[in-house]
């Protein structure tokens, strides 16, 4: 007995008259606005986005100021050279 994969594919989830892969293809084809995520799920993900990168932005500028490449000291200028 085989094993079936596990499938993320909309069309073994769909049932459209016969249930068959081929007719969903069918379908989706001649109705494509009706395949694409809802207006509530995009606005929703709109929102979401907007409220990550309002957080985001608050927290780099509450963020303290780290000195990477801290200045070098001066060294004495001198007719001294080292090696």
């Amino acid at each position: 007995m085989t094993r079936h994969k596990k499938t993320r594919s909309l069309a073994d989830k769909v049932k459209i008259r016969t249930g068959r892969r081929k007719d969903y293809k069918k379908w989706r084809h001649e109705n494509p606005d009706e395949t694409g995520p809802s207006r509530r799920f995009v606005s929703k993900k709109q929102q979401q986005r907007k409220q990550q990168a309002k957080k985001r932005l608050e927290r780099q500028q509450n963020a303290p100021t780290i000195d990477i490449h801290p200045p070098a000291p001066e060294e004495p200028s001198g007719p001294e050279e080292k090696h």
